[in-house]
């Protein structure tokens, strides 16, 4: 029997029988190891541990510990509440039923039938039952014709209307209990591995996204692998809800999103512009350290600007309709960078010129639609931190990781030091998806990799997550309640240079093409200032908060000492607000409290005499009389050097 070569994680290389299983390599490592296996990554694409090895390869055993694995772990699980629901609800009819960032949901077509609270508890107890009987996953390939004819028998349009768009193509079935779906995979062994379920609510989706079409209902689920953990991410989703953004920027007064303006188009009102000119300042200021140079572009642009970058091609369906002025049309802008190039266009460049950064906090626009719209995560109008360094290509790799090092300081000053990274590379197998040459694209994600591996990142490869222009490295932070979020971006681009026909004069007299670096380490500040909101609990550090202290006389007869105080405080350049209301102090300092301020200056009889305040600190409660100006001058050094702890 003919054999292959394994090259494991650990770059350590073994003998099998080709056809050798994921299952089998990860018996042959450890008994421990397949016990815990998932599924298997054979060259970066994620499988089934029962498929065969038909060739050499590089594979990795994927646990729980794994995204993959728990990709895998939650599209089984959907496959169970499936069959648990086509059990309950004979006739149902499914769309998709994908793995989302924790869990999973299925989108199903019951008739008149609407989804009750009491019916999630009915599908959660079939689920545990079907879960117990242990069947295996098992995968089955159909030619296209048989799979249209299992459809039709069933009269499921939905998946028929998937199967069109896979016409002539080997097409791949699932098995598992009573339950068969049209997938692609993968899946984890059996479903016994699945312990702990909670169906988590219903929501309205229109099939394949389209308004046009028929609304689905959609049901959201997680399931994990112990019971503990299941009650651990239910009380993490608890103090999600507490930490919700959309409720604490109404409760603080940061932003303000009404219908009256439109969906997706946050107003930003005093409290949360504070806040976001704090990061702009902060960040504009380390531009200015590293050589940037601001622009400011306008909100609309020539649609055959994106016509020729690319951006209205492949980006056609997220953008708004086109706006049509005398015998042109206009785009509301989706991206910043064309108007940048005009920039570099303005005049000749030298080799002496470059690099050349411009930055510039520009507004873009996204059509989404109603129903995807989420607070200031997922909006219709928002602001990039957006950079274009125009490069010679051998200062790319200084460039790049002087951007990293950037984007590390950003999420260090705000305190995530939790993040991975993913380098977002094309997928080979569809180019159709991106623009530019074969040997630019190779050029590009190696140039990507040496930046890495250059500043020590800890990184994953991301197969098919490239923009359309060059590949890029994501920066994967984690929050306070240990949620993942993609923020900060660094991508290499050989392709734009050539559309824009950007050059410079190289020292060999000779036209060269510079390369792009596109970065934005907030990305967009709407969604950025969401997740900050979410991960301090609204209880910013001092230099973000809008308020850095307030002053509460005790009576009447303090006001004047609490406007001394006051006048002081803004004077030395800190953000503060006096209450002179006739309340209690108590009821002051309650309501106070609620607003998450960080510092109460109480003044009384005793603090005027004395020239001190009683400083009260949120959630810490009186820490003692302090003399003024001391107090000012150990605030403003706070805030002046980003701590993170009052």
């Amino acid at each position: 029997m003919d054999h292959v070569t394994i090259t494991l994680p650990d770059g350590s290389k073994r003998s099998y029988d080709q056809g050798v299983t994921g299952l089998q390599i990860a018996e042959s490592i450890s008994k421990g190891l397949a016990r815990e296996a998932l599924a298997v990554a054979v060259n970066g694409d994620t499988r089934d541990l029962a498929r065969p090895i038909q060739q050499d390869a590089s594979v990795r055993v994927l646990t729980w510990k794994d995204a993959e694995g728990r990709r895998a772990y939650w599209h089984s699980s959907a496959h169970l509440m499936a069959e648990a629901i086509e059990s309950l609800f004979p006739g149902a009819k499914f769309g998709i039923g994908p793995p989302i960032d924790i869990g999973f949901y299925y989108d199903l077509d019951l008739g008149d039938h609407s989804i009750t609270q009491d019916d999630l508890g009915r599908i959660e107890a079939r689920m545990l039952e079907l879960a117990k009987r242990d069947v295996p996953y098992q995968r089955e390939e159909k030619a296209w014709d048989q799979a249209v004819a299992y459809f039709s028998k069933k009269g499921d349009q939905y998946k028929l209307e998937l199967l069109d768009g896979l016409k002539g193509q080997q097409i791949s079935f699932y098995h598992s209990g009573e339950f068969t779906d049209l997938c692609a995979g993968p899946h984890i062994p059996s479903t016994g591995r699945i312990k702990a379920i909670k169906l988590l609510n219903v929501a309205g989706a229109y099939w394949r996204g389209n308004e046009k079409n028929k609304m689905l209902q959609r049901i959201y689920g997680v399931t994990f692998p112990t019971q503990k953990e299941l009650e651990d991410y239910l009380h993490r989703l608890e103090e999600a809800k507490r930490r919700d953004h959309r409720k604490l920027g109404a409760e603080l007064e940061l932003f303000l999103l009404t219908p009256i303006v439109g969906g997706g188009l946050p107003i930003w009102m005093p409290k949360g512009t504070i806040v976001r000119e704090s990061l702009e300042n902060f960040l504009r200021e380390e531009q200015r350290k590293r050589g940037y140079l601001p622009v400011v572009t306008p909100h609309i642009g020539n649609l055959n600007l994106y016509k020729k970058s690319g951006h209205y091609p492949y980006y056609k369906d997220s953008q708004f309709t086109p706006i049509q002025v005398e015998d042109e049309q206009y785009l509301l802008k989706p991206m910043n960078c064309p108007h940048h190039h005009q920039v570099y266009l303005a005049k000749p460049r030298s080799y002496r010129d470059l690099p050349i950064r411009l930055a510039e906090f520009g507004t873009v626009y996204r059509y989404e639609q109603s129903g995807e719209l989420t607070g200031l995560t997922r909006v219709r109008s928002f602001t990039q931190d957006d950079s274009h360094l125009y490069v010679r290509q051998d200062q790319l790799k200084a460039e790049l990781c002087d951007v990293i090092e950037l984007i590390q300081l950003v999420f260090g000053t705000l305190g995530f030091k939790d993040f991975k990274t993913r380098l977002s590379f094309r997928d080979p197998g569809n180019t159709t998806k991106y623009g530019g040459a074969e040997e630019q694209w190779v050029q590009a994600e190696r140039d990507i990799k040496d930046a890495a591996d250059a500043m020590k990142l800890d990184y994953f490869i991301g197969i098919g997550e490239a923009a359309f222009y060059g590949p890029k490295i994501d920066f994967m932070v984690q929050d306070a309640l240990g949620r993942t979020w993609q923020l900060g971006t660094v991508q290499v681009d050989y392709v734009m240079p050539e559309r824009f026909d950007l050059e410079y004069t190289g020292s060999d007299g000779q036209k060269h093409r510079p390369v792009i670096i596109h970065r934005a380490p907030f990305g967009s500040m709407e969604r950025f200032i969401g997740i900050l909101i979410e991960h301090f609990a609204g209880e910013f550090p001092l230099w973000l908060a809008p308020i850095h202290a307030v002053v509460l006389p005790i009576t009447e007869a303090h006001a004047e000492y609490a406007r001394e105080v006051f006048t002081a405080l803004v004077a030395a350049g800190l953000r503060a607000e006096i209450d002179e209301r006739n309340e209690k102090i108590g009821y002051k300092i309650r309501e106070w409290e609620t607003k998450k301020v960080t510092y109460m200056l109480v003044v009384g009889e005793k603090e005027k005499q004395n020239g001190t305040v009683s400083v009260r600190r949120h959630k810490a409660g009186d820490q003692g009389a302090v003399p003024r100006d001391e107090f000012i001058r150990t605030l403003r050094e706070h805030v002046e050097t980003k701590s993170l702890t009052p």
